[in-house]
């Protein structure tokens, strides 16, 4: 059996009275990008800081690599990486010394110090300012640098917290297609609240909201986690709202302007037919037509009411 890159079991933390996380489950086996999404306070932050070992659970199991992170942290983090939300950066110190003191932190032998700094380096796009003071680094720039130490020791698992936040669009997508290069090689969990992100780059998204999952599943089936229920009809030579909204199965009608319409429906295979068949008939010349998807919002605002 192929041996897990984690798996968490009954996992649940207290902070206080308070319950942050309870009885979280899950197991990863294969590489990729795995989405940990949720409003702010919904407990991300406390599960990550547990798998990486930063936060020691009030109950449940972690194990990396099948290592206890419980019984030894030490052994179970030579495999994992870690970049939280505020980059842990030296500032005075330089791209190179700082990787430096990064590699010794993760035991890499001397030897093999200086090839791992070149190979993280290139890997996220720093080699040329390896001497320059991280400080006089742009924001994108330095959260390159905290991607650097998060990878220099080649673990099998690394764990991103809000890896774009503050950034402007073109570094984000910079370092989204950065991420997207790392998953080729180990596993990446990214935690994130901005939906469009995970749509981005990840490949299956767990959801957790008020310390409990409620959703685990392909991107995919997020996209799909609320059945479609609007239709997107464009007509030459539209009826009135009132014709349209007569049709059987249509329940409501949106003029979208340039002879555009939004109709909501009960099942689209016969609201489509009907209409096509409709077109023909009284000449309204059909352009398109097409079954919209509901936004990610709106099926984050739904998963959200679960854990209500």
């Amino acid at each position: 059996m192929e041996q897990s890159i984690i798996r968490v079991e009954n996992l649940s933390h207290r902070y206080s009275v308070q319950w942050a996380i309870r009885d979280i489950n899950f197991e990863i086996q294969q590489s990729g990008i795995y989405g940990l999404l949720g409003s702010n306070g919904a407990g991300k932050s406390t599960l990550m800081n547990i798998i990486c070992g930063v936060l020691k659970q009030t109950d449940g199991s972690v194990f990396i690599n099948g290592i206890d992170t419980k019984t030894n942290p030490v052994g179970a983090k030579q495999y994992i990486g870690f970049l939280p939300q505020k980059p842990p950066l030296q500032a005075d110190l330089t791209v190179e010394e700082y990787l430096r003191y990064c590699a010794f932190l993760r035991w890499i032998p001397s030897d093999e110090i200086g090839k791992s700094i070149d190979e993280a380096v290139e890997k996220c796009g720093i080699s040329h300012y390896r001497k320059r003071l991280i400080r006089n680094l742009s924001g994108g720039y330095q959260q390159r640098v905290g991607i650097a130490q998060a990878i220099i020791h080649k673990p099998v698992l690394v764990v991103l917290d809000e890896p774009t936040n503050g950034l402007d669009p073109n570094q984000i997508l910079e370092v989204r297609h950065l991420i997207k290069e790392i998953a080729e090689e180990r596993t990446v969990i990214l935690s994130t609240h901005i939906l469009t992100e995970v749509q981005a780059v990840c490949d299956y998204i767990y959801m957790v909201e008020q310390g409990s999952f409620v959703f685990s599943g392909s991107v995919n089936d997020f996209d799909n986690y609320i059945a479609p229920n609007t239709l997107s009809v464009t007509l030459m030579s539209p009826p009135s709202v009132g014709e349209l909204a007569a049709i059987e199965g249509v329940i409501n009608v949106e003029e979208l302007g340039g002879n555009r319409f939004r109709l909501k429906f009960t099942d689209a295979r016969d609201v489509v037919e009907r209409i096509v068949k409709m077109s023909v008939s009284n000449d309204w010349r059909l352009i398109e037509i097409g079954v919209e998807k509901n936004s990610l919002d709106s099926i984050f605002a739904e998963l959200s009411k679960k854990s209500n």
